[in-house]
């Protein structure tokens, strides 16, 4: 027994020999870099419930709905249980473990073996056993430690996944919703557009009869007539395809939609808030799974370089062992035993290693993961921002070109009722007007989208409470999840 601890201290140094080193923690950019955007920003990050800064009960009402009943955010839902699981297995196969045993055999002798039957004096023997046995892993290097870790980290991302799939889910709900108003904003325009080349139409009969009008201004009038017609019909046909996309993000059916009651479109504010750059990667939910799936990489790497040092448990068993089956209860039938184990990993040396490796490889994936989620952020911050101001600029101008056509439609009406001209000015002034007015919907409605998407890539309310990197796998104390 004395010679067995030289060789079994030779072993454990050897086996220290081929453990690998601790993984540092990846370098990950700490900051988003935006480019082309103004220094001078003064917005506020959006709420969790952005929505409402539209004063909206209809589309408050078409939220609320998308948060309790919503397909996909049910599908995320269920990921994010999963995860959950994965963290109960990973703690529950830390510490004490215990299993009970029991055993019930009919055995026969080899009448060749150490004992022949002839000595005992039977060939046939029956054997049960019933024993209740505990193991304790006292996880000396961390393997459980960053097992559990990893798991909590992979929950969080997981959690942070549910966020990220909320948010696209509410911005494409409120997104289809206010295309819808505008759609019937563009068919109220189309409708006006209507009733004027109608008159005009009218107007063009009666001169022609008279022989004080050719016939191709006639023609004219039918063309541009159908086609304000086709316009009239395309956004009608628009309107109903977005109620079709909202019941289909909602999980119903077109015909259980509310009818809504058309409002102005809102304003557009589109401001980006002063420390977007850095504040950016805190608020954005794929950012934050992307850092918490780097958290569980390394964790895992630790788990696999763990499992390079020797396993040392304690185990016990209590227990009832007999060859009569009628004395297996009785107390001269108990058995107990107790001691410690070691497991060595020597002989798979090259199979922790590969995964060991591997795990590395997930760390650096994950890592370059993250650092492309930060750059793939920051340029749609910036692409929405600048689309925005770009959008603000052009409105800016179609006001202005929409105030001169009204005013001129003003002018045209005055001189009509002085005598001065006839219907005909007047009607097309109009109709100069209601296309300016489809042209400043129509910028109206894209800078609202526009808008949408600005909220989404700023994060939507998102907050991460947390930050990753100040986590530790080798500690086992961690932030419970709900």
């Amino acid at each position: 027994m004395r010679n067995w601890f030289p060789a079994l201290a030779c072993t454990v140094l050897l086996a220290a020999c081929a453990i690998p080193p601790r993984t540092d923690r990846p370098a990950l950019r700490d900051e988003a870099p935006l480019a082309g955007i103004a220094a001078d920003v003064s917005g506020r990050w959006p709420d969790a419930d952005w929505w409402k800064r539209y004063d909206d009960p209809q589309l408050d009402a078409l939220e609320a709905q998308a948060l309790t009943a919503a397909p996909t955010l049910r599908q995320a839902g269920t990921r994010f249980d999963a995860a959950l699981r994965a963290v109960d297995i990973a703690r529950a196969e830390a510490g004490l473990g215990s299993s009970l045993d029991a055993q019930a055999q009919r055995i026969r002798l080899s009448e060749h073996g150490l004992i022949p039957p002839q000595f005992l004096g039977f060939t046939w023997y029956d054997q049960g056993d019933l024993s209740l046995g505990f193991r304790y892993d006292f996880d000396f290097w961390g393997r459980t430690r960053a097992a559990v870790a990893a798991a909590v980290d992979e929950a969080r991302a997981a959690e942070a996944e549910r966020s990220a799939a909320t948010l696209m889910l509410t911005v494409a709900v409120a997104d289809a919703y206010l295309g819808w108003q505008a759609d019937r904003a563009h068919v109220a325009v189309a409708r006006d557009a209507v009733a004027i080349l109608e008159g005009q139409r009218r107007l063009s009969m009666l001169r022609r009869e008279r022989g004080i009008e050719p016939p191709d201004v006639g023609h004219d009038i039918e063309a541009r007539l159908a086609s304000a017609r086709e316009m009239q019909i395309a956004y009608e046909g628009a309107a109903e395809v977005r109620r079709a996309a909202i019941a289909a993000l909602l999980g119903i059916a077109p015909a259980q939609l509310p009818q809504w009651r058309e409002r102005p479109l809102p304003e557009v504010d589109g401001q980006l808030p002063d420390d977007v750059g850095i504040d950016l990667l805190a608020r954005r939910p794929d950012i934050a799974a992307s850092r918490w799936r780097v958290e569980a990489a390394l964790a895992r790497t630790e788990q696999a370089r763990a499992a390079f040092f020797p396993d040392v448990s304690l185990g016990a068993m209590i227990g009832l062992q007999s060859i009569d089956l009628g004395k297996l209860l009785e107390a001269g039938s108990r058995t107990a035993a107790i001691g410690p184990a070691l497991h060595l990993p020597l002989f798979g040396n090259r199979t922790l290693r590969a995964t060991h490796r591997a795990a590395q490889a997930q760390l650096e994936a994950a890592a370059a993961a993250h650092d492309a989620a930060v750059v793939d952020a920051a340029r749609d911050v910036s692409t929405q921002s600048l689309a925005l101001a770009q959008l603000a600029a052009r409105r800016d101008q179609r006001e202005r070109q929409l105030a001169a056509q009204q005013e001129l439609a003003r002018i045209a009406k005055a001189r009509a009722d002085r005598g001065l001209g006839d219907d005909r000015s007047v009607l097309a002034a109009r109709a100069d007007v209601l296309e300016q007015q489809d042209a400043a919907l129509t910028l109206h409605a894209q800078a609202l989208s526009t808008e949408l998407a600005l909220i989404k890539a700023l994060g939507g309310g998102y907050r991460l409470e947390a930050d990753p990197a100040a986590t530790d796998v080798a500690k086992p104390a961690r932030t419970p999840l709900p």
